[in-house]
Protein backbone atom coordinates (compact mmCIF):
# COMPACT_ATOMS: atom_id res chain seq x y z
CA UNK A 1 0.00 0.00 0.00
CA UNK A 2 1.10 3.16 -0.86
CA UNK A 3 1.32 6.23 1.78
CA UNK A 4 0.16 9.67 0.17
CA UNK A 5 1.39 12.56 2.26
CA UNK A 6 -0.60 14.94 3.37
CA UNK A 7 0.47 18.49 2.73
CA UNK A 8 -0.35 20.73 5.75
CA UNK A 9 -1.22 24.49 4.84
CA UNK A 10 0.95 26.45 6.71
CA UNK A 11 0.16 30.18 8.25
CA UNK A 12 1.45 32.66 8.90
CA UNK A 13 1.84 34.77 12.58
CA UNK A 14 -1.08 37.18 11.58
CA UNK A 15 -3.40 34.65 10.83
CA UNK A 16 -1.99 33.37 14.08
CA UNK A 17 -3.16 36.47 15.91
CA UNK A 18 -6.08 36.47 13.82
CA UNK A 19 -7.59 32.68 15.34
CA UNK A 20 -10.40 33.07 17.33
CA UNK A 21 -10.33 30.58 20.30
CA UNK A 22 -7.04 29.09 19.51
CA UNK A 23 -5.15 27.19 22.35
CA UNK A 24 -1.94 28.60 23.92
CA UNK A 25 0.28 27.39 21.12
CA UNK A 26 3.84 28.62 19.37
CA UNK A 27 3.75 28.79 15.92
CA UNK A 28 7.13 26.38 14.53
CA UNK A 29 8.18 26.86 10.95
CA UNK A 30 4.54 27.90 10.04
CA UNK A 31 2.37 25.24 11.90
CA UNK A 32 0.99 25.40 15.20
CA UNK A 33 2.08 23.40 18.06
CA UNK A 34 -0.04 23.16 20.68
CA UNK A 35 1.08 24.02 24.65
CA UNK A 36 -0.81 22.60 27.70
CA UNK A 37 -2.19 25.46 30.19
CA UNK A 38 0.14 26.24 33.01
CA UNK A 39 -0.32 24.89 36.29
CA UNK A 40 -1.34 26.99 39.56
CA UNK A 41 2.26 26.84 40.81
CA UNK A 42 3.96 28.31 37.46
CA UNK A 43 1.57 31.18 37.19
CA UNK A 44 2.85 32.23 40.52
CA UNK A 45 6.35 32.35 39.62
CA UNK A 46 5.73 33.73 36.42
CA UNK A 47 3.68 36.61 38.44
CA UNK A 48 6.78 36.84 40.99
CA UNK A 49 9.66 37.13 38.11
CA UNK A 50 6.91 39.71 36.28
CA UNK A 51 6.92 41.53 39.68
CA UNK A 52 10.34 42.01 40.41
CA UNK A 53 11.39 42.84 37.33
CA UNK A 54 8.54 45.60 36.96
CA UNK A 55 9.32 47.36 40.05
CA UNK A 56 12.83 47.36 38.78
CA UNK A 57 11.76 48.74 35.02
CA UNK A 58 9.63 51.40 36.67
CA UNK A 59 12.53 52.70 39.33
CA UNK A 60 14.91 52.65 36.77
CA UNK A 61 12.62 53.44 33.91
CA UNK A 62 15.05 51.76 31.49
CA UNK A 63 12.08 49.29 29.92
CA UNK A 64 8.95 46.96 29.42
CA UNK A 65 7.74 44.38 31.26
CA UNK A 66 5.24 41.24 29.83
CA UNK A 67 4.64 38.17 31.16
CA UNK A 68 1.81 35.12 30.00
CA UNK A 69 3.13 33.49 26.83
CA UNK A 70 4.00 36.58 25.16
CA UNK A 71 4.22 35.77 21.45
CA UNK A 72 7.67 36.36 19.73
CA UNK A 73 8.75 36.27 16.09
CA UNK A 74 11.60 34.19 15.46
CA UNK A 75 12.05 34.12 11.73
CA UNK A 76 9.43 34.68 8.89
CA UNK A 77 8.62 32.04 5.89
CA UNK A 78 7.64 30.16 7.49
CA UNK A 79 6.84 31.97 10.47
CA UNK A 80 8.22 30.89 13.68
CA UNK A 81 6.87 32.38 17.03
CA UNK A 82 7.95 31.53 20.58
CA UNK A 83 5.80 32.14 23.52
CA UNK A 84 8.12 33.52 26.67
CA UNK A 85 6.66 33.40 30.12
CA UNK A 86 8.23 36.86 30.81
CA UNK A 87 10.58 39.57 29.21
CA UNK A 88 12.32 42.58 29.79
CA UNK A 89 12.98 45.11 26.96
CA UNK A 90 14.08 47.86 27.21
CA UNK A 91 13.09 51.15 25.62
CA UNK A 92 15.42 51.65 22.95
CA UNK A 93 14.13 48.09 21.71
CA UNK A 94 11.03 48.86 22.43
CA UNK A 95 10.74 52.36 20.28
CA UNK A 96 11.89 49.62 17.49
CA UNK A 97 9.18 46.96 17.85
CA UNK A 98 6.30 47.25 14.82
CA UNK A 99 2.02 47.12 14.77
CA UNK A 100 2.54 43.45 14.87
CA UNK A 101 -0.22 41.50 17.23
CA UNK A 102 3.61 39.68 18.26
CA UNK A 103 6.83 41.10 19.16
CA UNK A 104 8.79 41.69 16.07
CA UNK A 105 11.45 42.76 17.67
CA UNK A 106 14.12 41.00 20.47
CA UNK A 107 13.87 41.44 23.68
CA UNK A 108 16.58 41.88 25.95
CA UNK A 109 15.76 39.14 28.39
CA UNK A 110 13.82 36.48 28.01
CA UNK A 111 12.41 33.91 31.58
CA UNK A 112 11.23 30.32 30.89
CA UNK A 113 9.53 28.46 34.21
CA UNK A 114 10.41 24.44 33.52
CA UNK A 115 6.94 22.36 33.70
CA UNK A 116 7.00 19.23 34.44
CA UNK A 117 6.24 18.31 30.97
CA UNK A 118 9.22 20.32 29.23
CA UNK A 119 12.71 18.58 28.33
CA UNK A 120 16.01 20.38 28.49
CA UNK A 121 16.23 19.33 24.32
CA UNK A 122 12.86 21.70 23.95
CA UNK A 123 14.45 24.28 25.93
CA UNK A 124 17.45 24.50 24.31
CA UNK A 125 15.80 24.91 20.91
CA UNK A 126 14.37 27.88 22.26
CA UNK A 127 17.22 29.06 23.87
CA UNK A 128 19.11 29.11 20.07
CA UNK A 129 15.98 30.38 18.72
CA UNK A 130 15.94 33.55 21.55
CA UNK A 131 19.75 34.06 20.60
CA UNK A 132 19.36 33.38 17.04
CA UNK A 133 17.52 37.02 17.06
CA UNK A 134 19.55 39.31 19.26
CA UNK A 135 18.52 38.04 22.92
CA UNK A 136 21.19 39.39 25.32
CA UNK A 137 20.39 36.94 27.99
CA UNK A 138 17.40 33.93 29.09
CA UNK A 139 16.84 33.04 32.07
CA UNK A 140 15.25 29.43 32.77
CA UNK A 141 13.84 28.36 36.10
CA UNK A 142 14.00 25.22 37.57
CA UNK A 143 11.12 24.57 40.24
CA UNK A 144 12.13 21.54 41.51
CA UNK A 145 15.10 22.47 42.71
CA UNK A 146 14.53 25.94 43.32
CA UNK A 147 17.68 27.16 40.99
CA UNK A 148 17.71 29.89 38.19
CA UNK A 149 20.24 29.04 35.11
CA UNK A 150 21.25 32.34 33.58
CA UNK A 151 22.35 31.82 29.87
CA UNK A 152 24.28 34.45 27.85
CA UNK A 153 24.73 31.88 24.91
CA UNK A 154 23.32 28.53 24.51
CA UNK A 155 25.72 27.00 26.07
CA UNK A 156 27.22 29.77 28.49
CA UNK A 157 25.27 29.73 31.63
CA UNK A 158 25.46 30.68 35.15
CA UNK A 159 23.50 29.08 37.98
CA UNK A 160 21.71 30.63 41.19
CA UNK A 161 20.52 27.98 43.73
CA UNK A 162 18.15 28.87 46.64
CA UNK A 163 20.40 30.55 48.99
CA UNK A 164 22.03 32.92 46.04
CA UNK A 165 20.63 36.37 45.24
CA UNK A 166 19.98 36.89 41.38
CA UNK A 167 21.84 39.34 39.55
CA UNK A 168 22.62 40.65 36.02
CA UNK A 169 25.08 43.47 36.24
CA UNK A 170 25.68 43.37 32.62
CA UNK A 171 22.14 43.64 31.59
CA UNK A 172 20.37 45.07 34.59
CA UNK A 173 22.85 47.00 36.47
CA UNK A 174 21.65 47.00 39.86
CA UNK A 175 19.17 44.58 39.88
CA UNK A 176 18.95 41.63 43.14
CA UNK A 177 16.28 39.16 43.88
CA UNK A 178 16.80 36.42 46.56
CA UNK A 179 16.24 33.17 44.43
CA UNK A 180 13.89 32.24 46.71
CA UNK A 181 11.49 35.37 46.69
CA UNK A 182 11.27 34.04 42.60
CA UNK A 183 9.45 30.39 43.92
CA UNK A 184 7.30 31.65 46.76
CA UNK A 185 3.78 30.31 46.29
Amino acid sequence: MNAVAVEQKLITGEELAELVGAEPCELIDGVIVPMSPTGEAHGAFELNVGAELREFARAQQNGKVRVGEVGIYIRRSPDTIRAADVIFISNERYAQKGNSAFLDVAPDLVVEIMSPTDSFADVQRKLIDYFSIGVRQVWVLLPDIRTVYAYNAPTELRAFGPDATLTAPDLLPGFAVPVTRLFEL
